[in-house]
């Protein structure tokens, strides 16, 4: 089968990782007529609970790459820290989306911040340590900075604030000497993403940009559309991401995240080869939600540009919210978040909640954003969420 050529529904598509953004691609993929296999060591995993076919194994088991491969006429994934070895062999049997090459960069920050340079898209100022670095030669312009690892850091894991360069060695020291990248710190005004989707033929579709509230190096809650992003800004941030994408030759679906300056400067900050947290309203406020892309992408069908019905608000349900001011485990007050007209309840299927761990998402949608910015401040109030 040539790789271009439309997969019609009744086909099985698989994912490797099953979590919950494999969660809801399969579901998306499933109300198109898609079957879908995902393959995860998890037999509870959110995604498991959805699918028909769970291969409870490794990703890099090899019958389980070998069903996997046979069953399936394409493969995508759901995060990007599958192991490369098992991807290039995926790549050799069966159409998968995003190519292996593309997300080796994503998975590394130092190869992130080079296709940035490359494509002459702005990004912090930084360096990368390696293995024999020389910490004395760093530029002091660089501190204060915050010290990244290059890989497996994600929702602010893997980040040590430096504050000079006499503190740099024992920071390194602390994230275990590996590969890091340091980046000098900014004067942020907000921060913001765009979520766009590109085929194999380079046809591409973008959602607006949405701005991005973090606490704590997690997500809380992205607004769409986001309150400081002038015309200007969006537009600046849509063309930096189709470079990036473009660069890359990608295939699927990729968010790029930005900071935005007080001086109004735009800078690339990470990239994502996958559906993205910030892009989980879409289900709800769109015409085409960035799961439906993701199966789109994979089995070349048509990139409908999405359009935006209904202004939004989505925020994080961590963990913390299952458990009272004592410590003790509850169940947060569903009946009434649900009572909040345009609240639209996403649950993981995660059964142990964790302080930190995302279980969910709420989006409120409303014809302008002002209503569902109150709506979400609403639901704040009944879940005890410190307001924005």
């Amino acid at each position: 089968m040539s790789p271009a050529q439309f997969i019609p529904p009744g086909a099985t598509l698989g994912v490797l990782g099953g979590g919950q953004l494999g969660r809801m691609f399969a579901q998306a993929a499933q109300s198109a007529g898609y079957g879908v296999a995902v393959l995860e060591a998890d037999e509870a995993a959110p995604a498991a609970q959805v699918t028909g076919i769970h291969l409870a194994a490794r990703y890099d088991d090899p019958l389980a790459l070998e069903q996997l491969a046979r069953d399936c006429a394409a493969v995508t994934v759901e995060f990007e820290n599958i192991p490369a070895q098992s991807m290039h062999w995926l790549q050799s049997r069966v159409p998968l989306a995003p190519a292996p090459q593309a997300v080796a960069v994503c998975q590394d920050r130092a190869q992130e911040k080079a296709l940035f340079q490359r494509l002459g898209v702005p990004c912090a100022p930084h360096a990368v340590l390696a293995a024999g670095s020389d910490v004395g030669a760093i530029d002091p312009d660089l501190f204060p900075g915050i010290l990244k690892t290059a890989r497996l850091g994600y929702d602010g894991k893997g980040q040590v604030a430096v504050q000079s360069a006499t503190d740099l060695s024992a920071a390194w020291a602390a994230l275990g000497g590996v590969d890091c990248v340091l980046e000098k710190k900014l004067d942020l005004a907000f921060e913001l993403s765009v979520v766009l989707a590109r085929g194999r033929d380079g046809q591409m579709v973008e959602f607006a940009p949405q701005q991005n509230l973090h606490r704590d190096g997690i997500l809380f809650a992205s607004f769409s559309p986001g309150p400081q992003v002038t015309a200007d800004i969006a537009e600046a941030a849509r063309r930096a991401a189709g470079q990036v994408a473009q660069g890359l030759d990608y295939v699927g679906v990729l968010c790029v995240e930005f900071f935005v300056l007080r001086d109004g400067r735009l800078l690339a900050n990470e990239i994502a080869p996958r559906p993205h947290n910030s892009g989980h309203h879409t289900i709800d406020s769109c015409t085409v939600s960035q799961f439906e892309l993701q199966w789109r992408t994979l089995v070349n069908a048509p990139l409908l540009a999405p359009r935006q019905h209904s202004a939004s608000v989505m925020l994080n349900l961590l963990g913390d919210l299952w458990f009272d001011a004592a410590g003790q485990q509850r169940e947060p007050d569903w009946a009434a978040v649900l009572a909040q007209p345009g609240a639209h309840l996403h649950l993981y299927g995660k059964h142990a909640p964790r302080k930190g761990r995302k279980m969910g998402h709420l989006t409120c949608t409303a014809a302008t954003p002002e209503e569902a910015r109150q709506t979400a401040l609403r639901t704040c109030a009944i879940l005890g969420l410190e307001p924005f």
